[in-house]
């Protein structure tokens, strides 16, 4: 399996593009410079595209991945907001923006080129939207109002218009903060992290009718820890087995097992980290964890080892300044 990981770092205003071998280890192919901060990251369903957030000028830039894994500039389309996180639907026709500072999420349609064109749809209100997650069924977009307690639930319609479900939202603890999401490959089950209590909450959903109950809620902090919580980001591997969120104040990755069918997660440990792990991602075989460090500027690659998920320092490389977004694509065979 040939793979590269992305780097942003929005400090430095650079991406870095790194080959990932079989052991793991990284080597440097490319480094771009882009007029802005770079932020949010990801690739598009059919692997042929990166999409880019940019601030202060609002902005998704697009770029194409050659067959090495290396980008060339290939268009950009606006943004309502400063894009706090960017995904697509899972067919690659709409990309979706969660702005935090400006309390939205907008839906933007991906040309048949490739390209992103001007927004859609944008849904106002979510004071503190932080990200934007479709279902496996590819019907459900969960979008997490950081600031209200609350993830709400909309239909995405064959046009890319969103309407709320009828359940129209799920409302976690008071002060808990939902960030990030991930699911289950099973598709009954999801996993937020909760940023400012520092927990990972277990969503049972209804994919067929877009609900959702919340059956599970875990600390994911060092029993001995006294500061502020600052939870980031959340990762599960391919297979479904282990869950790892990261907190930026204790720079700590935690280390979940997950159940058979998805519905429980079992605490198995803590790694410390980069300082400050803004970001992470876990590749394709779900053998590796790659964190990025936004005070330390650099990045660490871990293995994953087996039966508990437990993470082993392989490597740590100099990136740009700041670095919190890493993707990891897998090459076209």
């Amino acid at each position: 399996m040939k793979q590269v990981v992305y780097t942003a770092s929005p400090e430095s205003q650079q991406i870095h593009v790194w080959q990932m071998n079989d052991e793991g280890a990284l080597t440097l192919l490319q480094v771009i410079d882009v007029a802005g901060q770079v932020q949010p990251m990801v690739v598009s369903p059919k692997r042929d595209f990166l999409y880019v957030g940019v601030r202060p000028n609002f902005r998704v830039l697009a770029f194409r991945i050659a067959a090495d894994g290396t980008l060339t500039d290939a268009g950009q389309a606006p943004l309502p907001g400063s894009p706090t996180h960017i995904s697509t639907d899972r067919e690659g026709r709409f990309l979706f923006c969660g702005s935090y500072n400006d309390a939205c999420v907008s839906v933007s349609p991906i040309g048949d080129d490739g390209i992103p064109q001007a927004p859609l749809q944008v849904i106002n209100g979510l004071d503190g939207c932080h990200s934007a997650n479709i279902d496996t069924d590819n019907k459900t977009l969960y979008v997490p109002a950081l600031k209200q307690d609350r993830i709400c639930l909309f239909a995405l319609g064959a046009d890319g218009q969103l309407t709320p479900r009828r359940q129209a939202q799920v409302t976690t603890v008071e002060g808990a903060g939902p960030r990030h999401m991930q699911f289950h490959p099973g598709g009954q089950f999801a996993y937020c992290v909760n940023e400012l209590d520092s927990t990972v909450e277990v969503w049972a959903l209804n994919t067929g009718e877009g609900e959702a109950e919340s059956v599970q809620t875990l600390d994911m902090m060092p029993p001995d820890f006294s500061g502020t919580r600052w939870a980031a980001d959340i990762h599960l591997t391919p297979d479904g087995r282990f869950l790892y969120a990261c907190d930026r104040t204790s720079s700590t990755l935690a280390i979940f097992s997950v159940s058979e069918l998805g519905d429980e997660l079992t605490l198995e440990g803590f790694q410390p980290t980069e300082t400050q792990p803004r970001g992470f991602n876990i590749d394709h075989s779900g053998r590796f964890l790659v964190a990025a460090g936004q005070k330390s500027h650099h990045i660490e690659v871990y293995a994953i080892s087996e039966p508990k998920g437990l993470l082993q320092p392989l490597g740590r490389y100099a990136v740009g300044q700041g670095p919190m977004w890493v993707v990891i694509h897998q090459l076209q065979a």
